[in-house]
């Protein structure tokens, strides 16, 4: 499906619960020129983490110093942990005519912009950049589901759906925006962004 010559940095964004990571999940298995960026992180590994594969595990001071290197595309720090996307993992991607996908937050997805916005017209990451936002389809509805997945407490689900408030102010920032109603037609949607961007570049 996806055309070689035209890679793309795909950066998806939406609220907790609204079938972000399902539908990032399935592009990469539709796309075989498709992979995830590995994010940079400074909290120790988990589970069966390997270093490389699920992150790149980084100390505090390395982490620091590439942050002043100018190093990340975007980074933040987070319940005590920072993490980070350096420009040189979605550059070698880009290289191998391989489209990268980037699970991230509004924040993230809005210090990218920043970061495209002072690169110059030629600057691969900049041409390549489309960003989309998926959306609920209503509030009532992403309550629903949270409360759904009885996995969290009250306190948190009333955390998630005030987060989510905010979240929904980015939606105006991003090129595309996909409102998960149904799970597989939203997932045809984006395959038809997807087909559309490779094609216009």
């Amino acid at each position: 499906m996806s055309n070689k010559n035209k890679p793309l940095l795909l950066v998806v964004s939406a609220p907790s619960g609204a079938g972000k990571s399902s539908l990032c999940n399935r592009l990469v298995e539709k796309f075989p020129q498709m992979i995830y960026s590995i994010s940079c992180t400074t909290r120790a590994p988990r589970g069966n983490e390997q270093d490389g594969v699920h992150y790149h595990f980084l100390s505090e001071e390395e982490f620091c110093a590439r942050i002043a290197r100018g190093e990340f595309l975007e980074h933040a720090l987070v319940h005590g942990n920072r993490y980070g996307t350096l420009k040189q993992t979605v550059t070698d991607a880009l290289s191998k005519s391989l489209d990268i996908i980037m699970d991230i937050d509004v924040q993230g997805a809005k210090q990218i912009r920043l970061a495209c916005e002072a690169m110059s017209d030629d600057d691969v990451i900049k041409q390549s950049l489309v960003d989309i936002f998926i959306a609920p389809p209503s509030m009532e509805e992403l309550k629903r589901r949270l409360c759904g997945r009885a996995t969290d407490s009250e306190d948190v689900i009333a955390t998630r759906m005030h987060n989510a408030d905010d979240e929904m102010k980015h939606q105006p920032y991003y090129q595309h925006t996909v409102v998960n109603d149904n799970f597989e037609t939203a997932l045809t949607m984006l395959v038809e962004i997807i087909e559309r961007e490779h094609h216009k570049r």
